[in-house]
Parts: structure tokens; C-alpha cells; sequence
């Protein structure tokens, strides 16, 4: 549409969103793609004596530990008459109905009906709802796809950093599409926007550079490489993004004031749509001993993450929460006007929609086929490079770029 003053009147109207790409709910294309990958569903921290109702792709479900220490994730509703199995009672073989006693182990099956006739097989007819677990480090993943088309556990190396111990994290909601959440992940120059220029220094005043941004695909997915020239230093900072809704990223403390060599990631976050306007980011921290943080403190959201903060500090001091969340509940693709530095974006939400036409040919999307065990490379890190600058701006910029892509290969 022509650009003209006052054109209000004639915007009003929205746009739907992109539905292919948005919608997560079971039958949907978008829905039976993110079911293809092992998602976070809860953190082990959580699972007490209790049952933990849960939301995951459109579907309400409970995730539990029985007494004998399994971990089972049923379809919410008994299969009996309906009771929400949040109130059940784990048990030494999983769980029971608080209505009228009947078990069902972790895979779903009835192992008692208490109430029937001895001699009764019925509990050999029903059979409720479940989802394969696997637990690692602290969180809980399910697996909500096809049976048989059921992926190995990914290995990143970034769970294996010398002298880090991976732990669980944070865990917060967003109330929003999971896209929005996940594109924010390719942007880097929001960093020096958001982070710095336009709400003042959240991180370092490093971040205030802008940088030479540059986008590439890889062995995991793809990574974004911010490049910013410091004097006579070249600060590359690269973050992947890991399909179909994993990133990582190192710490928020690089000052580039010396050369220094590369670091790893410290955060490992996955964006997990509950439904298709609820996102709950779950992640993983590499902690290094001498931080001297406490497992408490590890599981805190970093600044501006979450909307714990006052309405009015958050108008002021916007952060990601803010600017992820207030795309409109699902953001409208159709109404962005995006630029050049939003290539990365493109390419995320390219090796999405690719992902889900996969599924939907009943092809294998990319990301789900890699061998068990086998570590997957990343390419997350913080280097600092001492570089002299080229003669012109325009020169140092390709100096830049190029620094940058040498750095990832």
C-alpha cells in the first residue's frame, strides 16, 4: 500500500496470520511437525508428589513420577469418566484416579479397576492416552508424534563444555505464538537496539555497536554472526538456532576491551508453543563453578525476560518479553514490511515452513534424523580478535563479514 498522512482509516483492517506456520494444535501442518521433535514438557524439580497438569501443543496433559521413580505424561482426562488426572495419586507403578481408583502405568495402559467384579477384564479393554518421556539433565521431554516415526534424542556438543556443569534453568511464559518467541532468536541487531540504544544499556555498552550481520546455514540449523569492530579489535558473537525451536547463546557480559578466545554457550532454550498464543521457554545453563550460583539462582529468568516487572518500569525499560509479546498475540506476517536485517528471520521461519511441508508429504523434516549418541555441532561463541581496520569504512565492513565467516568455518 501507497505510504500517504493520516492513513489510519484506511489500516484498520488484520490481516490473518500465517496459519501454516502458526498453528500447533493436533492435525494442523504446524502442529505435526513440532510433534516430529522430543519437547521439553516439565522440569524434573517439579515433579514432587504430585501430578503436574501441563499444556503442549494445543493438548492438556498431566506429567507425573510414579513411586517408583518413572516419569509417565497421560492425556489429561481419565479414560474412565473424565476426571482430570492432575488430582491423581501416584503410585508405586503409576497412577491413580482420585474417582474411583483405576491405574494407568506410564505408557498409558490400565493395570486396575478396582470397582469391578473379580475375574473382570476390562481394564485389558481401556487404555488411556500417553507419550513417550525421556529425562535428561533436569528436564522432562515427550514425544508426541507418530509412533513409529519416533527420533532419536538429540546429543548437542554444547551439553558437554570442559569445566561447565550443564543444569536445569528458567522456565517462563509468554503470552504469544511461539514463532514470535523463536524468530527473536535470528535478530541480533535487536541487541543494540533493544538491549542498548533504545532502553538503555541492559547488557554492556558493547552492545550498543551495531554490527555487521550476517546469516549462514549449518550442519544443526543456522547461526547468526554479529561482528563489531572496537578500535583495533573485531568482538563475533554467533548464536544458532537449532530447528525447530531450539537456540543458544553465550553470556550478556563480553566489554571487547581485549582479545580473548572463544568462549561457549551458556544458555540452551527451547521455545515450546503450549497453544497456538501461549509459549513457555524452558532452558538448560552451562555454569562454570567459579560463578559461585546457587541451583535457585541458575533457575531465575534472565532481566526482561518474563513480565515480572512493574507495567510502568517495562514501558520505560522495555526487554524481550515486551517486544516479543506485544507483536499481537500471534503476529501478523502480512502487515511486517521487513528489511535487510531481517534475514535471518526469513531464513528461520524458510527452514520452518520447509519442516512442515516435509511432514505433510509424510517426508522426515530436517533435524530429526541425526545417530543416536552422536554429538551434533554447534557453533555458538564470543571471540575477541585483534584486527587492524581496513583503510575504508566500506572495506572494514567486508573485513567484518569476512572475519565473521571465518570464525563460524
Amino acid at each position: 500500500m501507497a505510504q500517504r498522512p493520516f492513513d489510519g482509516y484506511n489500516r484498520r483492517g488484520l490481516v490473518a496470520p500465517d496459519r501454516e506456520l502458526t498453528e500447533v494444535g493436533p492435525g494442523t501442518p504446524g502442529g505435526e511437525y513440532l510433534r516430529r521433535f522430543w519437547q521439553p514438557v516439565a522440569f524434573a524439580r517439579d515433579l514432587v508428589d504430585t501430578p503436574l497438569r501441563v499444556r503442549i501443543l494445543g493438548e492438556d496433559l498431566v506429567v507425573f513420577r510414579d513411586r517408583s521413580g518413572r516419569v509417565g505424561v497421560l492425556h489429561l482426562h481419565c479414560a474412565h469418566r473424565g476426571t482430570s488426572l492432575e488430582f491423581g495419586i501416584p503410585v508405586e507403578r503409576g497412577l491413580r484416579c482420585c474417582y474411583h481408583g483405576w491405574v494407568y502405568d506410564v505408557d498409558g495402559q490400565c493395570l486396575e479397576t478396582p470397582g469391578e467384579p473379580p475375574g473382570s477384564r476390562l481394564k485389558e479393554r481401556v487404555c488411556q492416552g500417553a507419550y513417550p518421556t525421556h529425562e535428561f539433565t533436569g528436564l522432562v521431554f515427550a514425544y508426541l508424534g507418530p509412533p513409529d516415526r519416533r527420533p532419536p534424542f538429540p546429543m548437542y556438543d554444547s551439553y558437554d563444555v570442559p569445566g561447565y556443569q550443564l543444569m536445569p534453568a528458567a522456565k517462563f511464559t509468554l503470552p504469544c505464538n511461539w514463532l514470535q518467541v523463536k524468530d527473536n532468536s535470528m535478530d541480533p541487531v535487536h541487541t543494540a537496539f533493544l538491549h542498548a540504544l533504545s532502553s538503555g544499556y541492559q547488557f554492556t555498552e558493547a552492545f550498543g555497536v551495531v554490527p555487521e550481520l550476517d546469516w549462514v546455514t549449518t550442519e544443526a540449523g543456522m547461526v547468526y554472526i554479529a561482528t563489531r569492530r572496537v578500535g583495533e579489535l573485531v568482538w563475533v558473537r554467533v548464536c544458532d538456532f537449532m530447528p525447530p525451536n531450539v537456540h543458544q547463546f553465550t553470556r550478556e557480559i563480553e566489554e571487547a576491551t581485549a582479545a580473548k578466545p572463544a568462549s561457549r554457550p551458556v544458555i540452551i532454550r527451547w521455545a515450546v508453543a503450549n497453544d497456538d498464543t501461549e509459549t513457555t521457554n524452558f532452558e538448560l545453563a552451562q555454569v562454570d563453578p567459579a560463578w559461585g550460583l546457587t541451583a535457585e539462582q541458575v533457575a531465575r529468568p534472565g532481566f526482561g525476560q518474563s513480565g515480572d516487572r512493574p507495567y510502568a518500569e517495562r514501558q520505560r525499560c522495555p526487554a524481550d518479553f515486551d517486544a516479543q509479546s506485544s507483536q499481537r498475540t500471534v503476529a501478523v506476517h502480512e502487515l511486517e514490511h521487513l528489511a535487510s536485517t531481517d534475514r535471518g528471520v526469513i531464513m528461520l521461519r524458510r527452514i520452518v515452513r520447509d519442516g512442515i511441508r516435509a511432514v505433510a508429504r509424510d517426508a522426515d523434516p530436517f533435524g530429526v534424523d541425526w545417530p543416536e549418541g552422536k554429538p551434533i555441532r554447534t557453533f555458538t561463541q564470543d571471540v575477541v580478535l585483534r584486527v587492524a581496520p581496513a583503510p575504508t569504512p566500506q572495506a572494514d565492513r567486508q573485513l567484518l563479514r569476512a572475519t565473521g565467516r571465518q570464525v563460524v568455518s
